[in-house]
């Protein structure tokens, strides 16, 4: 059954069966499936006898009883994603008793760096797990269809997330799902501070969350500069303490708008 061959290849690869003569078995069974060659019992009994040895898999009676085992393709989904699972258990184990060796052994490390490499480790096999197979055409189609229906009735032709900037709005179209969008510039010239104004905007006005991950500002710079943009305070009479009464009351409504949003 050439599609549930498909199947399975989404979800495992070779290095996932635990005996190497699966391994075999499987890594044969893809060469000839990539050759555009039908894969039975005949096809892989040869391929196997002119590459790696029929006997390096357990010979010709382990072909058979694979099949007596195993009848019928139907629920082969199900199968993989079990031998899946069973792999993915076994690189847990490693990646445990990797751990474990480097506590024991911790030597010269300190804690931080064994905690990195620990949280790699297990990342790593979280990262293997993440495994996207092929999507056919059908099942997406109805929720593209939805998508397009809902920008066919959006106003203003903003079919995303608007960022606050009518004029940029109107070229972009918008924020749209699974965009990546680069702000590039020269140094100094406020990169960061449109940024934090499109994040506010979307926040405030529009209840989106907004996550900012910044490598040059505290989360405390964060926040004043959200403070001074929604309240119109100036930054400089901030930092310096010199704000006055109103500027004051301005400052708690937008402490308040902030604390609101999502």
């Amino acid at each position: 059954d050439q599609d549930a061959l498909i199947k399975v290849i989404e979800i495992v690869d070779e290095s996932m069966f635990y005996r190497e003569g699966n391994r075999r078995l499987f890594k044969a069974m893809v060469r000839i499936f990539s050759r555009g060659d039908v894969v039975d019992l005949i096809t892989l009994k040869n391929e196997l006898e002119n590459t790696d040895g029929l006997g390096t898999v357990g010979g010709a009676s382990y072909l058979s009883d694979l099949l007596d085992a195993v009848p019928t393709a139907a629920n082969i989904t199900y199968h993989a994603q079990i031998v899946r699972n069973k792999a993915m258990l076994r690189r847990l184990i490693d990646a445990a008793s990797g751990i474990i060796r480097n506590v024991q052994g911790q030597g010269e490390k300190s804690v931080e760096e064994v905690l990195d490499e620990a949280e790699r480790s297990v990342f790593r096999v979280a990262e293997s797990h993440d495994r996207r197979g092929f999507v056919r055409v059908k099942e997406i189609l109805h929720r593209t269809m939805e998508n397009i229906e809902e920008m066919q009735e959006a106003s203003g032709g903003i079919t995303g997330s608007p960022s606050g900037f009518p004029d940029l709005d109107l070229m972009t179209t918008g924020f749209q799902k699974g965009d990546l969008v680069i702000v590039a510039g020269r140094p100094a010239m406020g990169k960061t501070s449109w940024i934090l104004n499109v994040a506010q905007s979307l926040a405030i006005n529009h209840d989106t969350p907004v996550a900012i991950f910044s490598l040059e500002m505290s989360k405390e710079q964060l926040v004043q500069r959200f403070l001074c943009a929604e309240g119109k305070v100036d930054a400089q009479k901030l930092r310096q303490g010199r704000m006055n009464e109103e500027e004051w009351k301005r400052l708690a409504v937008a402490a308040g708008r902030l604390n609101t949003a999502p």
